[in-house]
């Protein structure tokens, strides 16, 4: 018998964490290509990815995740450090997911109840890996929303301040063009709606 655990067969999930997987365009077609390699996705989701070969090695499963994700143009997180910020960008996208967006506590306080870590060690954390912080890449999150909403037409200005948790109009007006580099009365106007993916947001 191998001495090696990597050479032993797999009998439990394995669980990855993936670099920059915080768009779900993606994960149909990554699901997809595992499960032609012989490795069944238990669950897939923002950053996080839970598979299952009761036939293959861990060395074999790996390979396989690794050469999947490398084809769509991402990679598995290899450090802690690394990790704690993709849970980061995960947990505050999440926060948009339902609107009206209404934290009860403060964004440094819900990262780190969730991540069960210092916020100032996350920040650092954060700001060392991204070039930019926590509170400036959340702020680029809302204004991908608010363009969002901007171009369902269902909502006035005022609603998608309300609906984003904004202090007020004004504020949101203000952000917006800080971010985008036009009102939003411009983008409005304009047909050329540029959008971010959230992976591309930096």
């Amino acid at each position: 018998m191998p001495n090696s655990n990597t050479s032993i067969i797999m009998k439990g999930p394995k669980e990855f964490w993936i670099k920059n997987m915080v768009c779900s365009r993606c994960l149909k077609v990554i699901k997809q290509e595992l499960q032609e390699l012989g490795v069944t996705v238990l669950s897939l989701e923002l950053g996080r990815l839970l598979v299952e070969a009761p036939k293959k090695t861990s060395n074999e499963i790996v390979e396989a995740v690794t050469t999947v994700l490398h084809a769509n143009d991402f990679e598995i997180v290899q450090k802690e450090e690394e990790m704690l910020v993709e849970r980061m960008k995960v947990i505050l996208i999440e926060q948009l997911q339902e609107l009206p967006l209404h934290i009860k506590v403060k964004t440094s306080e819900l990262l780190a109840s969730r991540l069960h870590k210092d916020y100032k060690t996350l920040s650092r954390l954060f700001s060392a890996n991204q070039q930019t912080t926590i509170e400036k890449y959340f702020i680029k999150l809302k204004i991908e929303k608010v363009k969002e909403l901007i171009q369902l037409k269902q909502h006035s200005f005022s609603d998608i301040g309300y609906l984003l948790d904004y202090s007020s109009v004004n504020h949101l007006s203000r952000q917006f063009k800080e971010v985008v580099g036009m009102s939003m009365t411009d983008y409005k106007n304009t047909g050329n709606w540029k959008r971010n993916f959230y992976d591309e947001i930096i």
